[in-house]
């Protein structure tokens, strides 16, 4: 989160609302102090609170991130003929299939599914599957691809910050996303996420990881102050009390985009074990 431009804009929201910060304060059960040090840029809201701070402010919560930049680069990408990240699964999508087989339609949630490859081969497999992304364009073209494939997938626009799951699933994959997710943010993320896992069920995601030896991609979004590269072992952190069952980190060529460039990337897949 870029905290001077989220403090701008909640400040010229209110005033522009007609509310003081006290009243603000008072809509969101916070303190007029909490609101006070979110528009001098001292502190942030907390994640679960910005949809409804959002919305007293008759606004978004990607105007309240600065995403704009971020969502119009993304449409961009997918708007163009052709799929930007290929057609081809992410290895993820085999190992969570060695783990929870579809024996039986596994509930799966894909956040940022991007142009719907991952989502669409879920379901092409048997998984009652969930998907979102921020990009418009992005989710357009996911539902022509679950359309050609004769498959359904519930497919919506959303992003991190709005959305959070409001049942439980057997399976949250995310992949080439949490990037835009700032560290202070993390924990609570991955809190919401294992508290919305059935038993026994998984979360499979990666990380982007910064190393100085990588440069930054090509075809990154001109607003690098949006991308938050994760610590190396940081996921791993979060899912300490988790059975891991895929735990690496890698450096990677890729060719997104068409220009060539390298990645450092962690991969997690833990089970949420039934405790005795």
């Amino acid at each position: 989160m870029d905290h001077l431009k989220t403090a701008e804009v909640i400040s010229k929201r209110r005033k522009e609302s007609g509310l003081t910060q006290n009243q603000l304060a008072q809509s969101l059960g916070v303190s007029f102090q909490a609101v006070s040090k979110w528009e001098n840029g001292t502190a942030y809201p907390d994640i679960a609170i910005l949809p409804k701070l959002a919305a007293v402010l008759n606004t978004t919560t990607d105007a309240l991130l600065g995403y704009g930049g971020v969502v119009a680069d993304y449409d961009g990408r997918y708007g163009k003929e052709g799929y930007y990240w290929g057609l081809t699964p992410n290895r993820i999508c085999y190992d969570i299939m060695k783990l929870l087989p579809p024996i039986k339609p596994y509930r799966v949630l894909d956040m940022g599914c991007g142009e719907g490859k991952d989502a669409v081969f879920f379901a092409k497999c048997g998984y009652a599957v969930t998907a979102f992304d921020l990009s418009e364009q992005g989710i357009e073209k996911a539902k022509r691809l679950a359309e050609h494939n004769k498959v359904e997938v519930r497919l919506f626009r959303a992003d991190l910050f709005d959305y959070r799951p409001d049942t439980e699933y057997d399976i949250i994959f995310s992949s080439g996303v949490l990037h835009f997710v700032p560290e202070q943010q993390r924990k609570d993320l991955c809190d919401s996420l294992k508290e919305h896992t059935a038993d026994n069920g998984i979360n499979a995601m990666n990380v982007f990881v910064e190393k100085p030896f990588i440069t930054r991609a090509p075809d990154s979004t001109r607003d690098e102050s949006k991308r938050h590269p994760w610590r190396s072992g940081e996921l791993f952190g979060y899912y300490h009390d988790w059975l891991f069952h895929v735990c690496r980190e890698e450096v990677f060529d890729c060719n997104s985009g068409g220009k060539p460039h390298k990645h450092c990337m962690d991969t997690l897949i833990a089970q949420k074990v039934e405790k005795c």
